[in-house]
């Protein structure tokens, strides 16, 4: 049995609790297509990196980046009520290129495998 550590707990739901809050909470349209990815926790409690994406561009990034500022104070006093924590960590919001690092490698695969005019998927007899 894998025991957790406390700060994944408290990351996990710090994710659960500001997912909630992006769905009905928040009334920000700058981040209603916006999904939470995963949290990262310091050792100590007191920071915590949360990684989002969202659809569209350059320009929906920077609008979410503008609504995550606008709605800190909301956030932060909302996870205080839930965490119960002794002290509130710094929150810091960054993007997670991970999903469109992965859309270019599909991408790229799916023109290749058009360029060598082969379909592996389907069985020749």
């Amino acid at each position: 049995m894998k025991t957790y550590e406390r700060r994944e707990r408290v990351s996990g739901q710090i994710r659960k609790v500001l997912s909630g809050l992006i769905l009905k909470g928040l009334k920000d349209p700058a981040l209603s297509m916006t999904t939470i990815t995963g949290v990262d926790m310091s050792p100590d409690l007191k920071n915590a990196r949360i990684h989002y994406v969202t659809t569209g561009g350059a320009s929906e990034r920077e609008k979410t980046e503008k609504g995550f500022k606008r709605a800190l104070g909301f956030i932060k006093r909302e996870l205080a009520k839930e965490l119960g924590l002794r002290y509130m960590p710094q929150l810091k919001f960054y993007y997670d290129e991970s999903f469109d690092y992965a859309s270019r490698i599909d991408t790229l695969l799916n023109s290749i495998k058009k360029y060598d005019g082969s379909d592996s998927s389907t069985p020749e007899e």
